[in-house]
């Protein structure tokens, strides 16, 4: 037995002088420096105590050594664990005390905060990673030697853990297998023509699915280049575009594009393919990109449980507004939700998917696990939509109460909890409201307790200390009531 993710990420010797990697700093890395790195980071993680199965808990920058500490955690069979960098020290709290990692790895900056984490639920080792000195963890790993042997890992063994919010406020961890990451990444290659001929504008975050386990993952898979940026900046991303073949994003890339005077048919003429996902793409920014240069967006379809399920074609007709067909290898029906029966072509009702691709379940959730699984093996996605008579699978809603904002899953109930915490605060209803920049933004409704004075300011002050930036509330607005149906049940 192999490693059976990592065996198709690492480049062979035969081609280790293909460019891999190039970052706006000047660095400059190949296959031969990923495969290399990558070891000795497998090395740093075996000698502080790493197993097979064990977690890597990781809140750090965009950087060459993030994406080697990724691959090093495959390389030395551990599940990694990557945390969004806009977590609260009382987020990742959570997270830590329930994934027992082996080791947490956080930002130099924040090492006082997610050390003192790490000791409150005794966690073998605390490692920092990051720039301009790269951390403790980086000068571990490159003072170490070569002659790494990766540790032997089966399709169904743990490859990473992606925590998603939960409709009562508790995050859940995705378990996410080898054989997952693989199979989605091979059917994306063949859907997308992707090939070592690529040039991948990487603008995402790698904390998410959408730029480790897609962007990522396919450009090492297929021996393509990518442009390493730390994050989205639409004049440094036109700048690139000349020397790029792809660019992945959400939708939010798209329409600060727009607003770019650069954006012309000449500048990105040596594009072949513009991706969108994480979140709902206008049919107006798919229409006005078109116009602007020539190229129609491929929207596609996707969540953490399961990695893509669905993306438009690249041949075919790319329908605005629709998120496509099935990948190769996935099975996708529209039920009643209540009943499970699959419905008609046209009917709407609740997604469901079947595959290679769907996660393993719920870390310690055994129970959540089985509730979100049909009996014949179909992942109950929440998300409402139809399949129209071509094939074509189409979004309607959601029937889990969550928000997107700029590509990332906002749970109310979790807003709805830190913001009920907050002194004067009787209680609230958490919504999303249409958005131009982030397709949709977090509005809070508020009833303040009897005499109590509720500023929309403040309240979003104090919740600075306890949520991400991305789930903060843009508006705040106080009413005297919330409405309810016959059951009390809020009506948002």
């Amino acid at each position: 037995m192999k490693n059976h993710l990592a065996s198709t990420l690492i480049a062979p010797a035969r081609e280790h002088d293909r460019a891999c990697l190039a970052c706006p700093d000047g660095r400059r890395f190949s296959y031969g420096d990923v495969d290399r790195r990558s070891a000795r980071y497998a090395a740093a993680l075996a000698r502080c105590g790493v197993g097979r199965g064990d977690r890597v808990a990781v809140q750090v920058e965009k950087t060459p050594e993030a994406l080697f500490l990724y691959l090093g955690c495959l390389r030395a069979g551990a599940a990694f664990l990557p945390l969004n960098t806009a977590y609260t020290p009382a987020e990742i709290d959570y997270f830590v005390e329930d994934s027992e990692p082996a080791v947490l790895v956080g930002r130099p900056e924040q090492a006082g905060a997610l050390a003192k984490i790490a000791r409150a639920h005794r966690v073998p080792r605390f490692e920092t990673l990051g720039t301009p000195d790269g951390g403790s963890f980086a000068a571990l790993a490159e003072g170490g030697a070569d002659g790494w042997a990766d540790i032997d890992c089966g399709p169904d063994d743990l490859a990473a853990i992606l925590y998603t919010s939960g409709t009562t406020g508790r995050s859940k961890g995705a378990m996410l297998t080898h054989a997952n990451l693989r199979s989605n990444a091979e059917a994306l290659i063949t859907a997308w023509r992707y090939s070592s001929d690529d040039v991948l504008i990487h603008a995402l975050p790698i904390f998410h699915t959408h730029g480790l386990f897609v962007a990522a993952n396919l450009t090492l898979m297929a021996r393509a280049r990518m442009i390493f940026l730390p994050r989205f900046d639409p004049r440094e991303t036109l700048a690139w575009t000349p020397e790029a073949s792809v660019l992945m994003g959400v939708p939010t890339f798209y329409t600060r594009l727009l607003d770019e005077d650069g954006l012309t048919r000449r500048a990105t003429a040596g594009m072949r393919l513009f991706i969108s996902g994480s979140a709902p793409l206008l049919p107006d920014t798919h229409a006005a990109f078109r116009e602007r240069t020539g190229h129609a967006i491929l929207e596609r379809y996707g969540m953490t449980e399961t990695g893509m399920n669905t993306s438009n074609p690249y041949d075919g007709e790319r329908v605005p507004g629709s998120v496509g067909l099935p990948l190769p290898g996935v099975e996708l029906r529209v039920c009643d939700p209540d009943t499970g029966k699959s419905l008609p072509r046209g009917e709407i009702g609740m997604i469901e998917v079947r595959g290679p691709n769907v996660f393993a379940g719920y870390w310690r959730m055994p129970e959540k696990t089985r509730s979100e699984f049909r009996d014949d093996g179909f992942f109950v996605t929440g998300d409402l939509g139809r399949i129209d008579r071509r094939g074509y699978v189409w979004i309607v809603g959601r029937g889990k109460d969550l928000i997107i904002t700029g590509g990332y899953n906002v749970y109310p109930k979790e807003v709805e909890l830190a913001i009920d915490a907050l002194p004067g605060v009787q209680e609230s209803a958490v919504i999303g409201v249409p958005h131009a920049d982030f397709g949709e933004g977090v509005a809070a409704i508020i009833v303040p307790r009897r005499g109590a004075l509720v500023d929309e300011e403040a309240i979003i002050t104090a919740l600075r200390e306890r949520l991400a930036a991305y789930k903060l509330p843009k508006r705040v607005i106080v009413v005297d009531e919330l409405p309810r149906n016959a059951m009390a049940k809020v009506q948002k």
